[in-house]
């Protein structure tokens, strides 16, 4: 017989507990009221004899009660219940302080690999963790019902970010509005900044702005740079008035007005890639931001972004300097690069920048690649047309908008509101294969996720602009007055809220005994699964006017603590729960053999049904030396799916000088295969995690996943 413990998770049933309970509440009471031996025997043979396989531990302790008071025992079971009562009282005591002396200590196995792209090692991310600890304990003891608690222990849902929901002004990720933040001013701690007049100062205060937001918020934000187009104009007729000033002609001053500007990009853009990595936001790390590339967002100033994308893609193409000296792939910005007509195809005017971006996610992983075309086929508003803009942060898509006052799409300056992971396996082993049973318990388990994500909702409802004016009054998000709730933008579209999901693959193989690739049975379950989360949004976004919208959830952390959770609950289930790992959102698993163009084909359907956010990608070897392959599959991405990335491979061993792919061995320890470097201090690897590249290490279950990744694309020319 098996107990399920309150927390979710399963333990053999060992008869010693009941008896020592039993026997500390003997030792309360008088010899003529305790129970005796054999009473305590009747009581556990009871419980045996139901011949349950699994029973939970609050029916156990009712059971004793019952029995205790059968046999005249009252006294005794008011005792008994006196001490259950206190026992629940110490179970929901702070339980900060352990958790807190481990991630001091550095033996706290969750912080330290929380997140890929944070060393739990540095005070500024022990500062940030330990904030994070407190506010775990408050949500999980004060803001969340039993219910919740218990299914996110248990790995039946995900309720995200428990550590910042203390804090109820803090949403999930956002557009951010450079353009009003820029051309309008804005205030940052109280300093009223003007409009700049040059493109590097433009680049400098942006860097200042992210650094802010990004404080007040614990996702991802994004920045286009056409927002920053216009001010390289500025700088050049700065520049021609200049030397039109001294004298020169007007042939003259425009060639070293051209001169000056162009490396006033270069300057501004270094600054800016300089800023990004070494500031540390409140979240003890570098703003996790993304850089949007797309030229089609302006036609006045096109040509002077198409400059700034040049230098970006230059500058990242060269890497920047580790503590050796040695430059290596760093993890930010991440680089959007928008295909689209004029950039796709040789021939073009701007395919020089879609050659240069090859070369760059050749050598740094990135940009990440957005179909303009598919964009305007899945993105359509109330107008009936199609928009394309980038995603706030990792892969988290707005829902298209048209502002009521302007009539026009509205995109930066709206966010997320927060997330909510269902765990797709989980319905589909609690089903044990019953097809009847599997829908009443996914729809049961979405009523979960519906009721957390309502409370992520309210908790943010309260909310007045004075709380982060960055964000609600000095042009970010909003320009509220002081004092304004922020209820409105909650509301009817301005921003979203996201139901998650993962691991689809293991969920349909269960159910079906076949993959969701399979293009027959295990296909169209897969469809059937995703357009009911995409009903059930839909169905909430009708009764209550806000945006939920269906998210394919990067899992960094929780793929493993799911994975944990379905074999505690279930057992080693082959195929299902015999991994350290479930599959991100509706992925192909990562050891499924198929190649590039099928799997990115095959996904785009499933991609389309995940209007909240997801992203697809094709896992590669070192494509350096074989550019054409690497623009094959970014031409198949234009006409074929909507937002996509290749996982190129691009480490350095600093004790050897090796620059290749640092490997996982059989007992998941990364190694230098030239020299043998063991030392995660002195290996420098940079992998895809989920969306975001992680330049840290990953947990056990990531690094599996990582290592059983098979490669989509051989090294020949496509």
């Amino acid at each position: 017989m098996k107990i399920v413990k309150r927390d979710g998770h399963i333990v053999d049933y060992d008869k010693s507990k009941i008896e020592i309970a039993i026997g500390k509440a003997n030792a309360e009471v008088k010899a003529k009221d305790r129970a005796t031996a054999k009473e305590i025997d009747e009581i556990i043979k009871y419980i045996e004899d139901l011949g349950k396989k699994r029973i939970l531990v609050e029916d156990i302790q009712d059971i004793i009660e019952e029995k205790l008071m059968e046999f005249d025992r009252y006294t005794l079971a008011k005792i008994y219940i006196t001490y259950r009562y206190t026992r629940e009282l110490v179970r929901k005591a702070n339980t900060t302080d352990q958790s807190i002396k481990e991630l001091i200590e550095g033996e706290n196995e969750y912080w330290n690999n929380e997140n890929s792209n944070k060393n739990a090692e540095l005070v500024t991310t022990q500062r940030d963790y330990l904030a994070g600890i407190t506010s775990t304990d408050i949500t999980r003891r004060f803001l969340l019902p039993d219910d919740i608690v218990k299914a996110h222990d248990s790995g039946i849902i995900h309720f995200h970010d428990a550590d910042y929901f203390a804090q109820n002004a803090l949403h999930n990720c956002e557009l951010i509005n450079l353009e009003d933040m820029l051309q309008n001013g804005t205030v940052i701690n109280n300093v009223k900044i003007d409009k700049p007049h040059r493109f590097i100062t433009a680049a400098t205060i942006a860097t200042q702005i992210i650094l802010a937001v990004t404080s007040s918020s614990y996702g991802g934000a994004t920045v286009t740079l056409s927002h920053l187009a216009p001010f390289v104009r500025l700088s050049h007729d700065n520049y021609f008035k200049r030397y039109k000033n001294r004298g020169f002609s007007d042939e003259d001053a425009e060639k070293y007005a051209k001169e000056d500007t162009h490396k006033e990009i270069e300057d501004g853009v270094q600054t800016f890639n300089y800023q990004v990595n070494s500031m540390t936001n409140t979240n003890g790390q570098a703003p996790f931001l993304s850089v949007f590339m797309y030229l089609g967002e302006t036609e006045e100033y096109k040509d002077e972004l198409a400059e700034i994308i040049e230098e970006f893609l230059h500058q990242r193409i060269k890497g920047f300097k580790n503590e050796k000296g040695v430059y290596i792939t760093p993890a930010f910005p991440k680089l959007l690069y928008v295909l689209e007509e004029d950039n796709v195809d040789e021939g073009t005017k701007y395919f020089y920048l879609t050659k240069l971006a090859a070369e760059c996610t050749a050598k740094r992983l990135v940009p990440d690649y957005i179909s303009e075309k598919k964009m305007f086929e899945l993105k359509v508003d109330k107008n009936g047309n199609g928009n394309c803009y980038p995603c706030m942060g990792c892969r988290s898509f707005l829902t298209p908008y048209i502002d009521p006052k302007t009539g026009k799409p509205k995109y930066y300056g709206r966010f997320n509101q927060g997330v909510v992971t269902i765990n797709l396996p989980d319905v589909a082993l609690s089903s044990g294969q019953d097809m009847e049973k599997f829908w009443k318990i996914f729809d049961e388990r979405l009523d979960l996720c519906h009721k957390a994500l309502q409370i992520r909702h309210k908790r943010l409802a309260n909310v007045t602009s004075d709380v982060a004016p960055i964000l609600w009054q000095y042009g970010a998000l909003a320009r509220l007055g002081k004092g304004e709730s922020i209820h409105d933008l909650l509301h009817n579209g301005y921003s979203t809220i996201s139901l998650g999901y993962a691991g689809l693959y293991e969920c349909v193989k269960y159910m079906t005994g076949k993959s969701h690739t399979d293009n027959g049975e295990g296909h169209d379950f897969g469809i059937k699964i995703m357009k009911h989360l995409v009903d059930s949004c839909n169905k909430w976004k009708a009764e209550e006017k806000i945006d939920y919208s269906v998210y394919g959830t990067p899992i960094e952390s929780t793929t493993y603590k799911f994975a944990k959770c379905l074999k505690e609950r279930f057992g080693t289930v082959k195929g299902i729960t015999d991994r350290n790992y479930i599959t991100n959102s509706y992925h192909v698993p990562v050891f499924e053999e198929i190649d590039a163009f099928n799997k990115l084909k095959l996904e785009s359907e499933f991609q389309a049904l995940s209007p909240g956010g997801a992203i697809s990608y094709v896992e590669t070897p070192n494509l350096q030396n074989n550019l054409p392959a690497v623009i094959s599959v970014m031409r198949f991405i234009y006409d074929n799916i909507m937002y996509a990335e290749l996982n190129t491979k691009s480490d350095y061993c600093q004790k050897c000088g090796y620059t290749g792919e640092i490997l996982v061995d059989d007992n998941l320890e990364w190694y230098c295969p030239n020299c043998g470097n063991r030392d995660h201090n002195l290996l420098n690897v940079a992998r895809r995690t989920c969306g975001y590249i992680g330049t840290n290490f990953w947990n056990k279950g990531r690094t599996q996943e990582i290592k059983e990744r098979v490669l989509h694309i051989d090294n020949k020319a496509c």
